[in-house]
């Protein structure tokens, strides 16, 4: 019988190992800003916006602290993401970016 011989495999093994690690790190609840969830490249990629804080300035809202993003009314907030993104909600948008930030904690 033909064998065939891989290189790569104990790389392969070290990344995936990382990746375990990493996973480690991203279990339970963590705190992650804005900035670090909408990057500018995650804007400039589902946006027209360069930040979220551009993003809520043309929707008329103040987020520049917890207390004022937690006054915006829900309502006005997913209405003004399906207006000027390709997402449906606020939530939709969120869900997006703690993804992206995920795979990237993961090393994707």
């Amino acid at each position: 019988m033909a064998r065939m011989r891989f290189d790569g495999l104990d790389k392969l093994s070290r990344d995936l190992k990382k990746m375990e690690q990493n996973a480690k790190r991203l279990e339970g609840r963590h705190e992650v800003s804005f900035s670090e969830l909408f990057t500018a490249s995650f804007m400039r990629r589902h946006t027209r916006f360069s930040s979220i804080d551009e993003l809520l300035e043309a929707g008329g809202f103040q987020g520049r602290t917890q207390e004022e993003f937690d006054a915006i009314p829900t309502s006005e907030l997913d209405a003004h993401i399906a207006k000027v993104t390709k997402f449906r909600s606020w939530e939709e948008l969120l869900s997006e970016a703690v993804g992206d930030y995920a795979m990237k904690q993961l090393g994707f």
